[in-house]
């Protein structure tokens, strides 16, 4: 490419392009073979300190900075684990002591393997809610009620099926504690395992997908459903516990049926629980700046309905529902029955998708807040250990959680030495304190649960924000709620994904066209439509497409290119070949200026004839160019080729330059000579060689 006089004046310099040679698959994958299979002492080493961060980062541990904050934050977040434990019990349908086991291990595990300083690991509301559905769909199929351990009365039918179903896996002599509890780890093996696939694979960056709107669209309808669920505790009656699509609306006209029943004891601590966390919430968050650790509001008001329910014999004298007995020490492993993994596959995918975006995108969160990294492959792999290996000691499905990371951050901690510290909480309650908890009752249980929604349900007050800034991303985020709460979770997470998708291939599909003119003598092109005082170039027409090229929106680049230059290229190339040569560009057929949408403008720049000699096509906007897009260019230079009309490429990005070149697009000769003639690193560089050729031809012609 030559450098003209005016950019010499200016102290440009020329620099010749070397593209790099991708190394091909083959190649590729030798390499990689060769350094996974390359064996010595610093590679174990190397990968074993991969596996499990802890051990790099505790030989650089700074006890005198970062032990206080590390020990306090541990502490705070055992503190507020135990009453959120037992109370997220209700929403899995599993008994309080597994919660305990789930978040002693998730704590211990993560603290190896983790790469954020800041997020704590452990149940999570959602993932108890679909954990909980499952259950209770798996134990009304073995003939249980959920709501009793024991089962159903009068279904006769339901016990038939019953008896075939456990003996087909052999757990005819399981309660239904039991039988719940290896539905539970049955389903959190196979999504850890699904997980561990895709760490190993390197699909994290999947759960990018997952956008932020659809996430809390999610979680919001998710509230909602889990809301809906403890309104039974509160109430203190005894409703059923609906499955399928529907289960929002079901529940609810089963309570207002039930209303009636409602046992005024629960009630009456249901409100008065209710008041006191919600003034505790709304005190804690309006001084938080001035708290140095945050009210252990839970704990509190759990100590103290315990005691009165304990005193005041609650459960005898006024049939309120409480915890019951909570064993201490830890349970025999067992390895999860394999007919019930098959049960669940489906859904354990959807698990591991919700669990994997959480914990990923709340890790890259705090890292970006205070300025390290984080690596999403180890983050999925830490997750998914988190689920794999304690679904053999009777723990369920864990996933990274907002509210208590928030804790974490805010009492000082440094480093997830933090989430040992917890550990060594539950494990104290685990083996001692646990049978404290026999008398709490189940409604105060319900309103922690409730008052932990907070958060996610004030997602609502964003949506009117989000459409101002993205009507798509607030379509997607009401479209992923409404569904999660009308239909089901599952469902509400399919719409969200495929909504997501749709939007993101819409954009694409119908990106902005324009044809861009100049403003006065500077080397500057933009929109008419965006900018005043621009002025088109004699000649010229200079294109500009703001998205990818590639098979789905190659005929709307067609049509937004011809509609705005005013000519269909292909019909007047065919009509020439037709009838002759004697037809010129200019005898085409032109096309009428017409609104193309949102992703068109400048419509007053439509001419009524061709009257150009060249077509420039600004690149800038091009992400990427697939073979469809490539034939599609190779198609315009030709047809325009052949009415004498000269089509230039301005602003390149190396990868589209790279197709171009392997595709064949600059003739027989790839070297620079055939890119510099057809490649240009500016719009205005096209534009003056475009006008530079026609002034040739004009000249030759006037010769001859």
């Amino acid at each position: 490419m030559e450098v003209s006089p005016e950019q010499q004046g200016r102290g440009l310099v020329l620099v010749r392009r070397r593209p790099p040679a991708p190394p091909g698959l083959r190649e590729a994958l030798k390499a990689r073979l060769r350094r996974s299979c390359a064996c010595s002492v610093q590679g174990a080493w190397a990968l074993l300190q991969d596996l499990l961060p802890a051990t790099r980062w505790l030989r650089q541990y700074q006890p005198r900075e970062d032990l206080a904050g590390d020990v306090i934050s541990g502490l705070v977040i055992g503190i507020i684990l135990v009453p959120q434990a037992i109370a997220y019990s209700l929403l899995a349908g599993l008994q309080p002591i597994y919660s305990l086991y789930t978040s002693f291990f998730a704590n211990l595990i993560y603290f190896l393997m983790g790469t954020s300083r800041h997020v704590s690991v452990g149940i999570f509301s959602l993932l108890c809610l679909m954990v909980g559905q499952v259950v209770d769909r798996e134990l009304l199929l073995a003939g249980f009620d959920p709501t009793q351990d024991g089962p159903a009365p009068g279904a006769n039918r339901s016990a038939l099926n019953a008896s075939a179903t456990m003996l087909e896996l052999g757990l005819q002599d399981c309660s239904r504690d039991c039988y719940a509890i290896r539905v539970a780890t049955a389903l959190t093996l196979l999504a850890g395992i699904y997980q561990v696939l895709m760490g190993v694979l390197g699909l994290g960056f999947v759960s990018a997908y997952l956008s932020q709107p659809l996430l809390d669209g999610f979680a919001m309808g998710a509230s909602v459903t889990i809301l809906t669920s403890q309104l039974r505790h509160l109430l203190g009656v005894r409703v059923p516990r609906h499955q399928g699509p529907g289960l929002v609306v079901s529940t609810w006209l089963s309570l207002l049926r039930s209303a009636g029943q409602a046992n005024l004891c629960d009630v009456l601590t249901s409100a008065a629980c209710l008041a006191v966390l919600l003034a505790a919430k709304e005190l804690s968050d309006r001084y938080r700046h001035h708290l140095k650790v945050p009210l252990p509001a839970e704990l509190l008001v759990i100590g103290a309905a315990t005691l009165v329910s304990h005193f005041g014999q609650f459960h005898e004298r006024f049939g309120s529902s409480v915890a019951g007995d909570i064993p201490t020490g830890f349970m025999a492993p067992h390895v999860p029955e394999p007919g019930l993994v098959w049960r669940v596959a489906l859904d354990a995918a959807s698990l591991a998708l919700v669990s994997s975006a959480f914990s990923i995108s709340l890790a890259e969160m705090f890292a970006r807040s205070h300025g390290y990294s984080v690596r999403a492959n180890q983050e999925l792999l830490a997750v998914a250990c988190c689920n794999v290996l304690p679904a053999f000691f009777h723990c369920f499905a864990t996933s990274a959680a907002l509210a208590k990371s928030l804790v974490k951050t805010a009492t000082g901690c440094r480093t997830q030495l933090s989430s040992a510290v917890s550990a060594a909480v539950v494990l104290l309650v685990v083996l001692a304190l646990a049978p404290l908890f026999r008398d709490l009752q189940r409604s105060v249980l319900a309103c922690i649960i409730i008052v932990s929604l907070r958060g996610a349900l004030r997602k609502v007050r964003d949506v009117p924000r989000l459409w101002r800034l993205s009507p798509a991303d607030a379509l997607v985020w009401v479209a992923t709620a409404a569904t999660c709460v009308l239909v089901s979770t599952e469902a509400g997470l399919l719409a969200g994904i495929l909504l997501s998708l749709l939007s993101l291939a819409g954009r694409t599909h119908h990106p902005r066209a324009a044809l861009l003119a100049r403003a006065g003598d500077s080397s500057f092109y933009g929109d008419p439509a965006e900018f005043e005082g621009l002025v088109p170039e004699p000649g010229v027409q200079v294109f500009r497409f703001t998205g990818p090229l590639y098979y789905a929106n190659k005929d709307f680049f067609l049509r937004s290119l011809y509609s705005l230059t005013g000519l269909n290229v292909g019909y007047a190339a065919a009509r020439r070949k037709e009838r002759g040569p004697e037809v010129g560009a200019g005898e085409g057929e032109p096309v009428e200026g017409r609104d193309l949408g949102p992703g068109s403008s400048t419509a007053a720049l439509v001419p009524s004839a061709t009257c150009f000699h060249a077509v420039v096509i600004d690149c800038a906007p091009l992400l990427f160019l697939d073979a469809a897009g490539l034939a599609t260019l190779q198609d315009l230079r030709r047809d325009y080729g052949a009415l004498g009309i000269t089509l230039l490429l301005a602003c390149c990005s190396p990868s589209v330059r790279d197709t171009l070149r392997r595709g064949g697009f600059l003739g027989e000769d790839q070297g620079d000579a055939a890119e510099e003639g057809q490649l240009f690193p500016s719009v205005h560089c096209a534009v003056q060689a475009a006008r530079a050729r026609c002034q040739e031809l004009v000249a030759a012609n006037s010769t001859l």
